[in-house]
């Protein structure tokens, strides 16, 4: 017994600290978009994407355990790899597209950063949908599992909404053969992110709904974790507003012209009018909780 806390405590102080280590290393990865004319885009990528699925690795091993996060992983992964291949050989559900370099090695046209990307705000989206709707210490049947998927799906689509058009048209991360009315994106693209986000979310919901226990009850700057990563995640897309020597104008695959500054004007209002508000209501939610004793 006594043998077996210390190693306990110093478990948990190991976890507490990649925790941290994560959100640092993905503050200085929203941080280096100011510097893009100067530092790899592969680094900035990698800033972007291993930072947040590391957090989501540790953090879900609390919450979930290990089991419990693998599952949650092969969902996200597994889902978002098939529809994300579909799309490319198919067109659905995403759309007409072909990645480019900016993001790293690809296995059939697909990079393996683009998946992983799921993970990290993915799971930060399913855990603020616990806090919203109070799901946080119940198990998750019934209803439960059927309305939590479909508020993460929305958190997780707020995402795309403010960051595809930069990448996408202005970084040209990834092409869209057929342009699209959202500044070079097809409304096709929203529909594809919210419905894989949904399968993979539903998928680990039936898992949930399957077993008996409750998710493990967590401190207070636990929960607060998730909520300040996605709230990096919003933070950073005002601060590409202040990039310099960008082209004033961009041009899609179709030669359509779209107006730089609007594009990162759009990707910052999304950011502080969607986002911004979903990071304040869970921040509230989990603070009412609190007070109450939930």
């Amino acid at each position: 017994m006594t043998a077996a806390a210390p190693l306990a405590g110093r478990i948990t102080r190991w976890k507490d600290a990649v925790l941290w280590l994560a959100l640092s290393c993905y503050l200085a990865g929203r941080l280096s978009q100011l510097w893009a004319d100067r530092l790899p885009s592969l680094l900035i990528v990698l800033l972007h994407v291993v930072p947040p699925a590391a957090f989501a690795t540790v953090h879900g091993s609390i919450l979930y355990g290990r089991k419990g996060m693998l599952i949650f992983t092969a969902c996200c992964l597994g889902a978002s790899g098939f529809l994300e291949t579909l799309s490319l050989r198919t067109g659905f559900p995403f759309g007409r597209y072909y990645f480019t370099d900016v993001m790293g090695p690809k296995v059939f046209g697909l990079p393996f950063l683009l998946v992983l990307a799921y993970l990290g705000i993915g799971y930060c989206s399913w855990v603020m949908s616990l806090i919203i709707l109070g799901y946080r210490n119940e198990p998750l049947r019934g209803s439960r599992a059927v309305a939590l998927p479909v508020l993460a799906a929305f958190i997780m689509l707020a995402w795309d909404l403010a960051m595809d058009p930069a990448w996408g048209t202005i970084d040209r991360a990834w092409i869209w053969r057929d342009g699209g009315a959202f500044y070079g994106v097809p409304v096709s693209n929203f529909f594809g992110w919210y419905l894989t986000a949904y399968v993979f979310y539903q998928a680990f919901a039936l898992s949930q709904a399957a077993s008996p226990s409750s998710p493990a009850t967590l401190s207070r700057s636990l929960w607060r974790g998730p909520i300040l990563l996605y709230a990096l995640c919003a933070a950073g897309n005002p601060l590409l507003l202040r990039l310099k020597g960008l082209p004033e104008v961009v041009v899609d695959a179709t030669g359509k012209e779209w107006i730089t500054r609007d594009i990162l004007a759009t990707c910052a209002m999304v950011s502080l009018v969607v986002m911004g508000p979903t990071v304040l209501l869970a921040w509230l939610r989990l603070n009412e909780g609190e007070q109450g004793g939930g």
